[in-house]
């Protein structure tokens, strides 16, 4: 039977890849998410009709190109479709039906948003930062109660300072902004599922994912500026889908 869960949620977690391509495109833009309601070409601007808008499939059958104007769709959208569903069927594998499965979920989706936005504009849209860390902070208290929710809170709130003073530091040193708001304000998401000295490991782990990425992009298109937001929540979702707690880590760096 899990097989079949596995398979819904990956099906599940495509359509919402679809959607939340949408929203990371759109909202930095300022555009509305839900007006026009369809899916358009970004070149001749033809809404989408439903046969076109099958998350994978639709890219596959058209062979990577618009109906209308023949016009190359970029292969960013079957793959942020992909990800997100295979990321939606591990996040059932691991958790299972849960309150857990529900912060789980709010991490990918945040996740998928960030890379499309931030990629595109060097842009996180506050709107979305905050509505994955109410859904946090709720299912949070309902899991753990009103004291241990209030205790995990107030881990958000710690990681939210400790990058808000490494933002302050950087900029002294640099004499420039080295690093964004968001991606501080992400930093607060991390606190909310992650005991703080976790939260805070995640900087580490961001910054090894990132390093490589960036060395290979700059060789390739020479490109200095890289979003470091979707390497936290990479981070952040990664020590969470593993379940890596603090006798973890310790256990991990002891000699």
């Amino acid at each position: 039977m899990d097989i079949y869960m596995i398979i819904l949620f990956f099906m599940i977690g495509t359509i919402f890849g679809s959607f939340y391509h949408v929203v990371g495109y759109r909202l930095p833009k300022g555009e509305s998410i839900v007006n026009p309601k369809h899916s358009y070409c970004p070149n001749c601007g033809k809404q989408l009709a439903w046969y076109e808008l099958i998350p994978i499939v639709s890219y596959v059958i058209q062979f990577g190109k618009c109906r209308n104007c023949h016009h190359t769709i970029s292969i960013f959208y079957p793959f942020i479709e992909f990800v997100t569903g295979l990321l939606f069927a591990v996040c059932y594998y691991s958790f299972g039906i849960s309150y857990d499965l529900i912060i789980a979920l709010t991490l990918v989706s945040l996740f998928s948003i960030v890379i499309v936005s931030d990629l595109n504009y060097m842009i996180i849209p506050n709107e979305v930062i905050f509505a994955c860390a109410f859904i946090i902070l709720v299912v949070n208290f309902f899991n753990l109660g009103i004291k241990d929710g209030f205790l995990q809170l107030g881990s958000g709130l710690i990681t939210f300072l400790v990058m808000y003073l490494i933002m302050l530091l950087g900029s002294f040193l640099f004499k420039r902004e080295a690093l964004g708001g968001a991606d501080v304000k992400l930093m607060l998401i991390a606190g909310l599922v992650l005991h703080p000295v976790l939260g805070i490991f995640v900087i580490f782990i961001a910054s090894c994912i990132a390093l490589p990425v960036s060395i290979l992009i700059y060789l390739i298109s020479k490109e200095h500026m890289i979003p470091f937001g979707p390497f936290l929540v990479a981070g952040i979702l990664l020590l969470f889908l593993l379940k890596i707690d603090m006798n973890t880590l310790v256990q991990l760096f002891k000699f």
